[in-house]
């Protein structure tokens, strides 16, 4: 498609790209590594043909960071995404704009498949080298292919996500989907359901709101440049894969008439992970994250004693994404089964949100006569956040949350109430 023919929002969104870009040394840091492993993807983004991942728009922020300073990168950020989404929007709503996105996700598929053979593979070498330069390139080459799998897998729920938005434009108005089913009723987490899937939200996975320049892993996007490449400082991390269905569809059972469905999955894992089907046993893992969380505990148990921590692990990572009243559910029933340790771990990657979400999930409870899992939130976002990310929460209500956030705050320590009253003013708030 010509130049002039591109939706403006693409044309807008490909300008954009390119002042961002001559603001920066693209010979250095992340610019210079996406014109040196896909330029011609580069090109097509900055021409409009394509728009770029949003994992590469969030590593570009990076470099803006590093040259001009984070404060002008942050601000920057929510121009971005602003662009980049309208963007995306106009470009699936082209001609074709589904069948391309099913075959971008068949790309991504193929290179989270690949991604996952070769970690295997470089795991298997570094079990048996004794020379450190040797140890040293496996450990390099291991950053690397973790994060082609996590920036494929990322890709995945993003394309799965845009596909979800084309088909519910295009269903008739006069189509009943239903009555909704019964659950949290809160809708403050607009696309948990996405980043829970294959594991966008959360990370785990950052957003902008989180401070632009996480360095934990890749943000959701699709298009060029399926092999970008680890961020800075990342570390092993867990994989994220492919949605699936509800857990009472896979057995066939609603909560409480369980035919011992713990045992069940452990024993599909088991037979998935021995067949290298590693994308269906990660959908067993999604499908269990939405279980009873009484249940989960035993899950662990089993999990570990299968030889299948790392699928834990796993489980915690989609787990941390789930509704807050389910989130704190869980957590209580892992302190209560001595697992204090996964329970710290999932309350921690479960405050990863944007400080707004948080907000709205706070207010949510305790409209819901939540308050106890609301501070259970707080308390954790509290305590892995900084003041002036707890001083953004303030903006969604401030007469109802700042002295919620207050108390709260000085619960955790005095110290951390002193920071939070400075971040309050700095934000332009009294307090």
């Amino acid at each position: 498609m010509a130049v002039g023919q591109l939706p403006v929002q693409v044309r807008e969104f490909a300008r954009y790209l390119s002042e961002l870009l001559g603001r920066l040394d693209q010979s250095a840091g992340w610019c210079g590594v996406f014109w040196q492993r896909d330029p011609d993807g580069m090109r097509a983004c900055l021409e409009g043909a394509e728009v770029p991942p949003w994992d590469v728009v969030q590593a570009l922020l990076h470099d803006l960071a590093a040259d001009r300073g984070i404060p002008e990168a942050e601000r920057e950020t929510d121009t971005a995404r602003m662009l980049h989404r309208a963007s995306v929007a106009a470009y699936d709503a082209r001609p074709g704009g589904r069948e391309l996105l099913g075959d971008r996700l068949d790309m991504m598929l193929t290179e989270q498949r690949i991604a996952l053979e070769r970690q295997a593979d470089l795991t298997r070498q570094l079990g048996t080298a004794v020379d450190q330069d040797d140890i040293d390139r496996i450990n390099l080459d291991l950053a690397w292919v973790r994060d082609d799998h996590d920036r494929a897998t990322a890709r995945c729920a993003e394309i799965r996500e845009r596909m979800d938005r084309l088909a519910d434009a295009e269903r008739p108005s006069w189509v009943d989907l239903g009555t909704a089913p019964s659950g949290d009723g809160f809708g403050v987490f607009p696309d948990a359901s996405a980043r829970r899937g294959p594991g966008a939200g959360l990370h785990p996975h950052p957003d902008p709101d989180l401070g632009p320049f996480p360095d934990d892993g890749p943000f959701p996007g699709d298009g060029p440049f399926p092999g970008d490449g680890p961020f800075p400082g990342d570390g092993p991390h867990v994989p994220r894969q492919d949605p699936a269905p509800a857990a009472e569809t896979l057995y066939g059972a609603e909560p409480g008439i369980e035919p011992e469905p713990v045992s069940d999955a452990v024993r599909e894992l088991i037979k998935l992970r021995g067949e290298g089907r590693s994308g269906e046993a990660h959908g067993v893992l999604v499908e269990a994250a939405g279980w009873p969380a009484d249940r989960l505990p035993a899950f662990a148990a089993e999990l570990h004693r299968a030889g299948l921590a790392a699928d834990w692990a796993t489980l915690l990572w989609e787990a941390a994404s789930l509704p807050p009243d389910r989130l704190v559910a869980l957590a209580d029933a892992l302190a209560g089964t001595g697992r204090a340790d996964d329970c710290r771990k999932l309350l921690r990657q479960g405050v990863a949100r944007p400080a707004p979400e948080i907000a709205e999930a706070i207010v949510a409870l305790l409209d819901a006569d939540r308050e106890r899992e609301a501070r259970a939130l707080l308390d954790s976002y509290l305590r892995v956040r900084t003041p002036e990310d707890v001083a953004r929460c303030a903006h969604t209500n401030p007469h109802r949350l700042i002295p919620l956030l207050l108390e709260a705050a000085r619960g955790v320590s005095e110290e951390h109430h002193w920071d939070l009253v400075h971040a309050l003013r700095v934000a332009g708030f009294s307090a």
